[in-house]
């Protein structure tokens, strides 16, 4: 299922897309193939950027919520086997896809540490319709029970992206309530933002558990930054689950991804099921709404408050150690 906005893109405008999908869950094989087929139907439908959930790739390790048993410690390790390395075939694949649909893709990843091969950071991987990747950005700080599973990112792809159509940049989830890496990336022109989440906003949850934030958050970062949003979620329904790990789940994902203007005001969405959502934008909306509220330029007070920002990238392991594939290709 597509649903497409009814207007037609004009000089100046832009075609924005939220793929909301199910994985293929511990298969990235598979979900690498659905990933380039749904890539390819966003570049059909004349999208310029599109946006997948947070570590759509290969999935969202939901059993981290439940109890610990023995069938979580295999969950665990089948994803670190599935997740994914920079520069490798899964990449690649996409990078093909992304040039061949003439679309810029985010996509979020399990990005599997090519040097310790047991830590996994939530990366918003950025492809440009080149085939190349624009950059990519670890989640900073996972949020409670995803630290089982994922590392800290670090600052280095805490960056915006000049595209044809406009700068683009991507968080992951909770990084919106933490509001400097917003203000980063406000600070840097950010005229379309991607908000990759898992997709928990309407699931049926415990009263105390405090979910529902993608919507919220997302309108807000629209509004704050002045800039669109793609509010990309994750799909995962029961019957999603390989029956060998149905015991693991809690509860679904329901997607119910958006698309909002420099305004906050929701566009296209909220989506139910798989399929693709798109919705126009252009840069003149994003000016008049910069205009009205430049949140790092004539609406800040740089006298009053400064942000650093540390873009370089950090590995627990010093970068003089190296692998015996990296030596073979050096000597190579």
């Amino acid at each position: 299922m597509s649903i497409d906005s009814p207007s037609a893109k004009s000089p100046g405008s832009f075609r924005l897309a939220a793929i909301q999908a199910a994985p293929v869950l511990f298969d990235k094989t598979a979900s690498t193939e659905k990933a380039c087929a749904l890539i390819k139907e966003a570049g059909l439908h004349g999208a310029d950027v599109c946006a997948f959930g947070e570590t759509w790739l290969p999935g969202y390790p939901f059993w981290i919520e439940g109890g610990v048993q023995d069938l979580t410690w295999e969950a665990s390790a089948a994803y670190i086997e599935n997740a994914i390395i920079l520069g490798g075939p899964e990449t690649d694949a996409l990078c093909a896809a992304a040039e061949k649909a003439g679309v810029d893709v985010v996509i979020g990843i399990a990005e599997k540490d090519p040097h310790t091969q047991g830590s996994v950071y939530a990366t918003a991987l950025q492809i440009g319709r080149e085939g190349d990747i624009l950059g990519r950005h670890r989640k900073l700080k996972p949020t409670h029970a995803e630290r089982i599973i994922w590392s800290d990112g670090d600052g280095a792809g805490l960056r915006t992206h000049a595209r044809a159509y406009g700068r683009l940049s991507a968080l992951n989830c909770w990084e919106h309530q933490m509001m400097l890496p917003g203000y980063a990336l406000a600070a840097q022109g950010t005229q379309i933002h991607c908000a990759l989440w898992p997709g928990w906003e309407k699931t049926p949850q415990p009263a105390e558990y405090c979910w529902a934030r993608q919507a919220l958050l997302s309108r807000a970062f629209a509004s704050q930054a002045a800039a669109y949003v793609i509010c990309a979620a994750g799909l995962r329904r029961n019957s999603d689950i390989p029956e060998k790990w149905k015991p693991l789940g809690e509860w679904e994902h329901s997607g119910h991804s958006m698309i909002i203007d420099p305004r906050g005001e929701i566009i296209a969405g909220p989506m139910e099921g798989e399929g693709i959502l798109y919705a126009d934008g252009s840069l003149d909306i994003v000016r008049a709404a910069k205009a009205a509220c430049d949140i790092a330029g004539h609406y800040a007070r740089p006298d009053v408050f400064e942000l650093y920002v540390d873009n370089e990238p950090r590995s627990a392991a010093a970068s003089f150690f190296q692998t015996d594939e990296e030596e073979v290709t050096e000597n190579e």
